[in-house]
C-alpha cells in the first residue's frame, strides 16, 4: 500500500470513484500515461490537436476532476493537458520529492518533453499554483502565460485553521464536514458536490505536511510572461492580501483579482481565466 493512503481499501475506493468521474468527463478526451523520473504521470488530453497547449495543475488532495467545470470551455480554444500531480490522489506515481529541491520542475520538464510541448500556458491551483510558479521562475522561456488560483508560495502560509480543525475532531463526521467546509471555504449550496468529494478523499488520504517554500522577490521578478493571480480574501490557508501585494510589487504587469467573499477554494473562474489566456 502506498503511504499516501491510510489503507488499501481506502485507496481502492478513491480510485474507483475517480475512474467513475473520468468516464463522465464532459468532452472527448484521451488518457495518457507519461513516463518521468518520478514514475508515471497520468494526463487527460482534450481539445483540438492544432490548438495552443494549456497545462492544468490541480491542488493538494485533488486530481484532474478539479477542472471538470472548466474543461468544456477551455478545450474549445486550447489543447488542454490536465495532469495528476505526483503524490496526490490521482493516477500518477505516489512519489513526493522535497518541495525545497528542483525535483518538481524536473518532473514537469519530463512531462512536457514526453508530450512534445516546447512552451505552454499554465493554470495552477493551490499546490498546483506553487508547482506552476516554481516551474515558471526556473524556465520562463517555456511558459507563455501563467494563471494562478489561490497559489501557495507567495503570501504567508497560515496555521490557525489547523487548531480549529482539531477542536472539531471529537464531533465525528459532522465535525469533519464542518472543518473541511471552513478550511476550503465551501459554504454555498453550489459547492456541495465539491465538499462531498473532499470529504471522501480526506477520509482515506494522507495529505502532505511539508510547508510550501515561499518564493523570494528575485524569483518572482523572473516571471516575464503575462500573469494572472486570483485569490479569496477569506482564504484561511494563505495570506491572499500579502500575495496580491507582493505580485503587484514584483510584477506591475500582472492582473490581480482578489475575491472578497471567497475562501481557499476558488470556483466559477472559467470565463475570467479564459479571457486572460486568450487576451
Amino acid at each position: 500500500m502506498s503511504a499516501i493512503y491510510k489503507s488499501e481499501a481506502g485507496a481502492h475506493e478513491i480510485r474507483r470513484r475517480y475512474q467513475e468521474d473520468l468516464r463522465n468527463w464532459p468532452v472527448p478526451a484521451e488518457q495518457l500515461r507519461v513516463p518521468t523520473r518520478e514514475g508515471e504521470t497520468f494526463v487527460m488530453v482534450s481539445g483540438p490537436r492544432d490548438a495552443p497547449p494549456l497545462v492544468l495543475l490541480h491542488g493538494s488532495g485533488a486530481n484532474t476532476t478539479t477542472w471538470q467545470d472548466d474543461i468544456a470551455s477551455w478545450s474549445r480554444h486550447f489543447r488542454t493537458y490536465a495532469l495528476d500531480l505526483i503524490g496526490e490522489p490521482g493516477l500518477s506515481a505516489p512519489s513526493r520529492p522535497p518541495l525545497s529541491s528542483d525535483s518538481h520542475a524536473r518532473w514537469l520538464d519530463d512531462v512536457l518533453d514526453g508530450l512534445g510541448i516546447t512552451s505552454t500556458s499554465l493554470v495552477g491551483m493551490s499546490l498546483g499554483g506553487w508547482v506552476a510558479l516554481d516551474y515558471a521562475t526556473r524556465h520562463p522561456e517555456r511558459v507563455t502565460r501563467l494563471a494562478l488560483l489561490c497559489p501557495g508560495g507567495i503570501g504567508k502560509q497560515k496555521t490557525g485553521w489547523l487548531f480549529k480543525a482539531l477542536l472539531l475532531r471529537p464531533f465525528g463526521r459532522w465535525g469533519a464536514r464542518r472543518s473541511v467546509r471552513t478550511v476550503a471555504g465551501l459554504h454555498t449550496p453550489e459547492a456541495r458536490h465539491v465538499l462531498d468529494q473532499v470529504m471522501l478523499t480526506f477520509s482515506h488520504f494522507n495529505p502532505r505536511t511539508e510547508r510550501l517554500p515561499v518564493f523570494p522577490d528575485s524569483a518572482l521578478r523572473r516571471l516575464t510572461m503575462p500573469v494572472l493571480l486570483t485569490a479569496g480574501v477569506r482564504d484561511v490557508m494563505f495570506d491572499s492580501t500579502e500575495s496580491a501585494r507582493r505580485i503587484r510589487h514584483c510584477l506591475p504587469h500582472a492582473t490581480v483579482n482578489l475575491l472578497p467573499h471567497a475562501g481557499h477554494a476558488i470556483l466559477g473562474q472559467t470565463d475570467s481565466v479564459l479571457t486572460f489566456l486568450r487576451s
